[in-house]
């Protein structure tokens, strides 16, 4: 993948999961240092876990740029009105971030020598263990606990993006692909209260 088009998905995907975890802190009223304590752990947990698995050097640690756009995140959500983010806004930055982040770890995967099916699940980690810990640091239930179309959404696209490298379309497009497909899926999950078949036997 072009790296400029790698290094705005990273950062889209740091962004929106950051909001998200500002977001969550402002349901639960909390204060300012909550609020950035939330936006990092969100925006930076599933990428650092990636990292760590990978081999590669964890990503935020050797420039300023990733954690100064988590603060960011957090005090736009602290200094915007409550009424700007009411409703299901911490549902959609949350939807945005997961078709973002399964994509561009997926593709970070590849670019490191993983092989395809670890890729994918590198991709999937990526997007869902930030959310995780954001839920379990604020008392939530775990994401995973939950049947709605969450895990299955950053799958997609990050199987989206694996299947389609592979089978030789431009990892740009593949991308672009990807994305669209985890979004639209969690978007559908959002909308219309789409969920997994629970176990009943």
């Amino acid at each position: 993948m072009n790296p400029t088009a790698l290094v705005i998905l990273d950062y889209f995907g740091i962004a929106v999961f950051a909001i998200s975890g500002a977001l969550l802190a402002a349901e639960k009223r909390q204060t300012l240092v909550t609020f950035i304590f939330f936006a990092v752990a969100t925006g930076v947990g599933g990428g650092t876990l990636r990292d760590l698995l990978i081999g590669a050097p964890v990503f935020w640690v050797h420039t300023n740029g990733t954690l100064l756009i988590c603060i960011a995140a957090a005090l736009v959500v602290w200094l915007a009105s409550r009424r700007r983010f009411a409703g299901k806004a911490l549902l959609w930055f949350d939807a945005a971030g997961i078709a973002a982040y399964s994509t561009y770890g997926a593709a970070k995967a590849l670019a490191y020598g993983v092989a395809p099916v670890p890729a994918f699940a590198m991709g999937v980690l990526t997007a869902c263990v930030g959310g995780i810990i954001r839920d379990v640091l604020a008392g939530e239930p775990s994401i995973l606990m939950r049947p709605e179309l969450y895990v299955t959404a950053a799958a997609l696209a990050a199987g989206l993006f694996v299947g389609l490298t592979l089978a030789g379309l431009s990892p740009s497009l593949a991308a672009a692909i990807a994305f669209a497909a985890g979004f639209a899926l969690r978007g559908l999950a959002i909308a219309r209260g789409l969920s997994l078949p629970a176990y009943k036997h």
